[in-house]
């Protein structure tokens, strides 16, 4: 996998790979958790304010995997749609962005990473906590409990 920098030509690639995730763990429109309204603003959103956002890429040129660095202030930046299409989980990829972006927050300056997920992505809060992720605390959203988690880097 091939890890580079969004283009705008990658949105629908990027919005289908971020539904086809979610519905994996069965999170769904309109359930408190799902949102999507970032998409069409990622250059506005995560790469023109002291963000970033990177997909992986095969060889064959499709997307499998995504990642986001969304700003909150001057020295927190939000780790955001992590994603690896479920064909190539298990394999590393996670591991590889989630090493790439958390790099990226060095270059850019941020000491602090934060990011939530939910008690339906017991892989993702395994690779948070496998890289030194702590968890803050846990809200309720409807149906879903999501776990919000900080690094110091």
């Amino acid at each position: 996998m091939r890890i580079r920098r969004y283009r705008r030509s990658d949105l629908e690639s990027v919005r289908a790979l971020h539904r086809i995730c979610l519905a994996q763990v069965g999170l769904t429109p309109g359930d408190g958790v799902y949102y999507e309204d970032d998409f069409p603003r990622i250059g506005e959103i995560y790469l023109a304010d002291r963000g970033e956002f990177l997909v992986g890429e095969i060889p064959s040129g499709r997307i499998v995997a995504m990642g986001g660095l969304r700003r909150v202030d001057s020295g927190t930046v939000e780790l955001c749609r992590m994603r690896v299409h479920p064909d190539f989980q298990r394999r590393g990829l996670g591991d590889r962005m989630l090493a790439e972006l958390e790099r990226r927050a060095v270059e850019l300056g941020y000491p602090s990473l934060c990011g939530d997920t939910t008690l339906n992505q017991p892989a993702a809060m395994e690779l948070y906590r496998k890289y030194g992720w702590r968890e803050t605390h846990r809200e309720r959203r409807g149906e879903h409990t999501v776990i919000y988690m900080e690094k110091k880097i």
